[in-house]
Protein backbone atom coordinates (compact mmCIF):
# COMPACT_ATOMS: atom_id res chain seq x y z
CA UNK A 1 0.00 0.00 0.00
CA UNK A 2 1.35 3.19 -0.72
CA UNK A 3 2.49 6.05 1.27
CA UNK A 4 0.30 9.09 1.35
CA UNK A 5 0.53 12.63 2.08
CA UNK A 6 -1.64 13.47 5.43
CA UNK A 7 -3.40 16.71 5.24
CA UNK A 8 -2.25 19.20 7.79
CA UNK A 9 -3.89 19.06 11.13
CA UNK A 10 -5.03 22.70 10.80
CA UNK A 11 -6.64 25.05 7.33
CA UNK A 12 -3.43 26.30 5.17
CA UNK A 13 -4.29 30.11 5.94
CA UNK A 14 -4.52 28.96 10.34
CA UNK A 15 -0.58 29.61 11.17
CA UNK A 16 -1.09 33.12 9.95
CA UNK A 17 0.79 35.93 10.01
CA UNK A 18 3.47 33.95 11.46
CA UNK A 19 3.58 31.50 8.89
CA UNK A 20 1.83 32.17 5.40
CA UNK A 21 -0.33 30.28 3.24
CA UNK A 22 2.21 30.42 0.60
CA UNK A 23 5.37 28.72 2.70
CA UNK A 24 2.67 25.91 3.59
CA UNK A 25 1.44 26.24 -0.04
CA UNK A 26 4.97 25.05 -1.27
CA UNK A 27 6.46 23.24 2.12
CA UNK A 28 3.57 20.97 2.35
CA UNK A 29 2.26 20.50 -0.75
CA UNK A 30 5.53 21.04 -2.99
CA UNK A 31 8.28 19.77 -0.68
CA UNK A 32 6.51 17.42 1.28
CA UNK A 33 5.02 15.47 -1.65
CA UNK A 34 7.69 14.95 -3.18
CA UNK A 35 9.48 12.81 -0.33
CA UNK A 36 5.89 10.90 -0.42
CA UNK A 37 6.16 10.09 -4.23
CA UNK A 38 10.22 9.81 -4.32
CA UNK A 39 9.49 7.08 -1.63
CA UNK A 40 6.87 4.97 -2.89
CA UNK A 41 8.75 5.13 -6.41
CA UNK A 42 11.77 4.09 -4.14
CA UNK A 43 10.33 1.08 -2.20
CA UNK A 44 8.21 -0.01 -5.66
CA UNK A 45 8.01 -3.36 -5.69
CA UNK A 46 10.33 -4.25 -2.18
CA UNK A 47 10.21 -5.32 1.39
CA UNK A 48 9.98 -1.60 2.32
CA UNK A 49 6.46 -1.31 0.84
CA UNK A 50 4.41 -3.17 3.12
CA UNK A 51 6.87 -1.67 6.53
CA UNK A 52 5.38 1.34 8.27
CA UNK A 53 7.50 4.62 7.89
CA UNK A 54 9.44 4.21 11.42
CA UNK A 55 10.81 0.23 10.62
CA UNK A 56 11.69 1.75 7.16
CA UNK A 57 13.57 4.61 9.11
CA UNK A 58 15.26 2.53 11.31
CA UNK A 59 16.26 -0.10 9.02
CA UNK A 60 17.99 2.28 6.68
CA UNK A 61 19.66 4.78 9.54
CA UNK A 62 23.15 3.04 8.78
CA UNK A 63 22.83 1.36 5.57
CA UNK A 64 24.67 4.11 2.85
CA UNK A 65 23.53 1.67 0.33
CA UNK A 66 20.06 2.99 1.15
CA UNK A 67 20.72 6.67 1.51
CA UNK A 68 17.85 7.25 -0.75
CA UNK A 69 15.37 5.52 0.92
CA UNK A 70 16.29 6.75 4.38
CA UNK A 71 16.22 10.07 3.79
CA UNK A 72 12.89 10.21 1.58
CA UNK A 73 11.15 8.13 4.48
CA UNK A 74 12.83 10.80 6.98
CA UNK A 75 11.60 13.49 5.62
CA UNK A 76 8.09 12.31 4.92
CA UNK A 77 7.74 11.64 8.85
CA UNK A 78 9.88 14.79 9.61
CA UNK A 79 7.45 16.97 8.14
CA UNK A 80 4.35 15.19 9.17
CA UNK A 81 5.34 15.48 13.23
CA UNK A 82 6.76 19.24 12.39
CA UNK A 83 3.27 20.03 11.29
CA UNK A 84 2.02 18.37 14.58
CA UNK A 85 4.30 20.40 16.74
CA UNK A 86 2.17 23.82 15.57
CA UNK A 87 -0.91 25.43 16.41
CA UNK A 88 -2.90 28.21 15.89
CA UNK A 89 -2.13 30.08 18.79
CA UNK A 90 0.68 28.51 19.84
CA UNK A 91 3.68 29.22 21.91
CA UNK A 92 3.17 30.59 25.29
CA UNK A 93 4.53 28.12 28.05
CA UNK A 94 4.14 24.31 28.58
CA UNK A 95 2.47 23.19 31.92
CA UNK A 96 3.12 19.47 33.39
CA UNK A 97 5.26 17.04 32.94
CA UNK A 98 6.90 18.91 30.14
CA UNK A 99 7.13 21.89 31.99
CA UNK A 100 8.82 19.61 35.01
CA UNK A 101 10.97 18.09 32.36
CA UNK A 102 12.05 21.19 31.12
CA UNK A 103 12.78 22.90 34.18
CA UNK A 104 14.95 19.37 35.43
CA UNK A 105 16.89 19.53 32.10
CA UNK A 106 17.70 22.66 31.56
CA UNK A 107 16.77 25.04 34.98
CA UNK A 108 14.22 27.10 33.31
CA UNK A 109 11.81 27.81 30.32
CA UNK A 110 13.49 30.39 29.09
CA UNK A 111 17.09 28.82 29.26
CA UNK A 112 15.37 25.94 27.42
CA UNK A 113 13.92 28.68 24.31
CA UNK A 114 17.99 30.14 24.24
CA UNK A 115 19.45 26.43 23.89
CA UNK A 116 16.54 25.49 21.40
CA UNK A 117 17.13 29.01 19.40
CA UNK A 118 20.81 27.94 19.65
CA UNK A 119 21.07 24.77 18.49
CA UNK A 120 18.60 25.23 15.74
CA UNK A 121 20.48 28.56 14.21
CA UNK A 122 23.63 27.08 14.53
CA UNK A 123 22.86 23.52 12.82
CA UNK A 124 24.73 24.52 9.46
CA UNK A 125 23.11 24.07 6.24
CA UNK A 126 20.12 21.99 6.15
CA UNK A 127 18.57 20.24 9.36
CA UNK A 128 16.07 20.23 12.22
CA UNK A 129 16.28 21.03 15.63
CA UNK A 130 14.82 19.04 17.98
CA UNK A 131 13.51 18.44 22.06
CA UNK A 132 13.90 14.72 22.81
CA UNK A 133 13.72 12.06 25.50
CA UNK A 134 16.61 10.23 25.68
CA UNK A 135 16.84 7.66 28.75
CA UNK A 136 13.87 9.49 30.73
CA UNK A 137 15.54 13.09 30.39
CA UNK A 138 15.00 15.97 28.32
CA UNK A 139 17.30 17.25 25.85
CA UNK A 140 18.40 19.15 22.56
CA UNK A 141 19.79 18.49 19.85
CA UNK A 142 20.11 19.37 15.76
CA UNK A 143 20.60 16.94 13.04
CA UNK A 144 21.54 17.24 9.38
CA UNK A 145 19.49 16.88 6.42
CA UNK A 146 17.03 14.19 6.77
CA UNK A 147 18.61 12.60 10.29
CA UNK A 148 16.16 12.49 12.74
CA UNK A 149 16.12 10.96 16.06
CA UNK A 150 14.20 7.74 15.36
CA UNK A 151 17.67 7.08 13.98
CA UNK A 152 19.37 7.84 17.12
CA UNK A 153 17.37 6.10 19.69
CA UNK A 154 15.40 8.66 20.85
CA UNK A 155 11.73 9.95 21.35
CA UNK A 156 10.98 12.89 19.37
CA UNK A 157 8.75 15.41 21.19
CA UNK A 158 9.03 18.65 19.55
CA UNK A 159 11.22 19.99 15.75
CA UNK A 160 11.92 23.15 14.09
CA UNK A 161 12.34 22.67 10.76
CA UNK A 162 15.34 24.87 9.52
CA UNK A 163 15.62 23.84 6.28
CA UNK A 164 15.79 26.90 3.63
CA UNK A 165 12.46 26.19 2.15
CA UNK A 166 11.01 26.20 5.69
CA UNK A 167 11.31 30.10 6.43
CA UNK A 168 12.55 31.37 2.82
CA UNK A 169 9.29 33.29 1.59
CA UNK A 170 8.36 34.83 5.09
CA UNK A 171 11.80 35.55 6.64
CA UNK A 172 14.33 35.44 3.68
CA UNK A 173 17.24 34.80 5.63
CA UNK A 174 16.46 35.58 9.11
CA UNK A 175 16.24 31.84 10.53
CA UNK A 176 17.07 33.71 14.06
CA UNK A 177 13.61 35.39 13.16
CA UNK A 178 11.71 32.21 12.35
CA UNK A 179 12.94 29.95 15.00
CA UNK A 180 12.30 32.86 17.66
CA UNK A 181 8.75 33.03 15.30
CA UNK A 182 7.96 29.44 16.15
CA UNK A 183 8.89 29.54 19.82
CA UNK A 184 6.67 32.46 20.95
CA UNK A 185 3.60 31.77 18.26
CA UNK A 186 3.41 28.35 16.50
CA UNK A 187 4.74 25.43 19.45
CA UNK A 188 1.96 23.11 20.10
CA UNK A 189 2.60 22.47 23.58
CA UNK A 190 -0.22 19.69 23.97
CA UNK A 191 1.16 17.60 21.26
CA UNK A 192 4.23 17.84 22.74
CA UNK A 193 2.89 16.61 25.93
CA UNK A 194 0.95 13.60 24.20
CA UNK A 195 4.05 12.52 22.76
CA UNK A 196 5.87 12.49 26.06
CA UNK A 197 3.09 10.91 27.93
CA UNK A 198 3.16 7.71 24.98
CA UNK A 199 7.24 7.86 25.48
CA UNK A 200 6.61 6.51 29.28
Amino acid sequence: MAFELPPLPYPMDALQPHMSSRTLEFHHGKHHKAYVDNLNNLVKDTPFARQSLEDIIKATAKDESKAGVFNNAAQVWNHTFFWNCMKPHGGGQPTGDVAKGIEQAFGGFDKFKQEFKQAATTQFGSGWAWLVADGGKLKITKTPNAVNPLSQGHTALLTCDVWEHAYYLDFQNRRPDFVQTFLDHLVNWEFVAKTLSGAR
